[in-house]
């Protein structure tokens, strides 16, 4: 069956079953391989995309629940293949390692700075708290989040 939604501004239309997850047919169908599955059961946040602006677990989310959506994806954080700021951060800061999680925080955190643009340190940490990292100890990744906007290296 044939799905219809946006992928980073882009209309998109995928024959796929409505019962497929949204992070197969974005890695496999559409090649936004960005994404990662950590666990494939909502529980670390490395698949996160944006649907309709609000973060989500794209393993957990059936690709019928997108039909006619917006979905954002790591890919389109960047502008016109420039990274985005927060994305600068992280590297500046060293927040990415091995990068399995590295996209599911940058979506994350996109999400959060959309609506609030001067997190604290404490509301970077409460956002950030469905995606996990065996890598750091996160201080790099809120350091990366909460300085990325303001333009502060707090790296």
């Amino acid at each position: 069956m044939p799905f219809q939604f946006s992928v980073n501004g882009r209309a998109r239309s995928v024959d796929a079953p409505p019962m497929a997850r949204l992070l197969d047919v974005l890695r496999e169908d559409l090649r936004f391989t960005g994404s990662k599955e950590g666990c494939g059961e909502g529980e670390c946040g490395a698949c996160t995309v944006l649907i309709d602006g609000l973060a989500v677990n794209s393993c957990l989310v059936p690709v019928i629940q997108v039909q006619g959506a917006e979905v954002v994806t790591v890919e389109g954080l960047a502008d016109d293949g420039r990274l985005s700021a927060l994305q600068e951060a992280f590297v500046r800061c060293g927040a990415a390692q091995c990068g399995i999680c590295t996209p599911g925080f940058l979506v994350t955190a996109h999400a959060l700075l959309q609506k609030n643009p001067h997190p604290t340190r404490d509301e970077a940490r409460d956002a950030l708290s469905g995606n996990l990292c065996r890598c750091t100890g996160y201080q790099k990744i809120i350091d990366a989040v909460t300085g990325a906007i303001v333009g502060e290296d707090r790296c």
